[in-house]
């Protein structure tokens, strides 16, 4: 019986390129989004037989349904849960609605804990099964013009420590994240909240490198099959995280030369 993961976000960016890596190692794939004309693009570049749910990852509910079925289709498996569903919302923490706050908020963390909680019992109940969260560089250090964003990376790392203790010893259920660099993808289009600049003219501004989709999904597979808990992927994650870990006083001198 093959192999079987389900991926949120997975229309578009990282969850498409994860999906394709997947199918094409013989994988089942699943497929969860907001954006069914994304899906459809993402199933036609996988062909086969993919299951798609139109899900709202801030909906417990939906998160419930959408698994069921999948594992109903799979076979009784589930392999793989990638909670992958994210936005990118940046700016001066003052400029933030309150509607922005929340829906980064309710997206990147809360949509995160609600794929674990409805995830477990299939994970559980498939020897071997993990849990890959996607965090990022900005779950290692929070720079200026993020901090809500930072906020749900720097969770979504502490729930990936708390939950890989947990879930392997009672469970067997090993719990990993990746942390990529600024990916281009479509979470990068949006302006940030104190100007009509895009996080992508930001991070160009700023000199800062966009790490490949097909590099990321490959640190999926590495996650899933490998011993690392937090798989740092990009130029950008890897300096911060060997900085952090030796010299953590350095990073604020040397992010803010780069907003220059």
């Amino acid at each position: 019986m093959r192999k079987a993961i389900f991926i949120t976000g997975g229309g578009s960016g990282i969850g498409r390129a994860t999906a394709q890596l997947f199918a094409s190692r013989g994988w089942f794939v699943g497929l969860g989004d907001v954006s069914e004309a994304g899906m459809a693009e993402t199933a036609r570049l996988i062909g086969g037989d993919p299951f798609t749910a139109r899900m709202d990852v801030r909906d417990r509910t939906q998160w419930r349904d959408a698994l069921q079925r999948f594992v109903t289709a799979s076979g009784g498996r589930l392999d793989v849960l990638f909670n992958n569903a994210g936005v990118a919302q940046g700016g001066a923490f003052e400029a933030m609605s309150e509607d922005e706050t929340d829906r980064v908020l309710d997206i990147n963390l809360r949509g995160v804990i609600h794929g674990a909680e409805a995830g477990l019992p299939h994970l559980k109940a498939t020897p071997g099964s993990a849990l890959v969260n996607t965090c990022s560089a900005a779950g290692l250090y929070a720079g200026t013009g993020m901090s809500i964003y930072c906020v749900t990376k720097f969770g979504v790392r502490a729930l990936t420590d708390s939950l890989d203790a947990e879930w392997q010893e009672a469970h067997g259920v090993k719990v990993r994240s990746i942390m990529p660099s600024f990916i281009d993808t479509p979470l990068l289009s949006g302006a940030t909240a104190d100007s009509n600049q895009s996080m992508r003219e930001r991070v160009v501004e700023m000199g800062l490198e966009f790490t490949p989709v097909e590099k990321v999904a490959e640190a999926v597979w590495e996650a899933v099959h490998g011993r690392k808990r937090h798989v740092v992927v990009g130029k950008t994650a890897k300096r911060l995280a060997f900085i952090m870990r030796w010299a953590p006083g350095l990073v604020s001198r040397i992010r803010p030369k780069a907003a220059e």
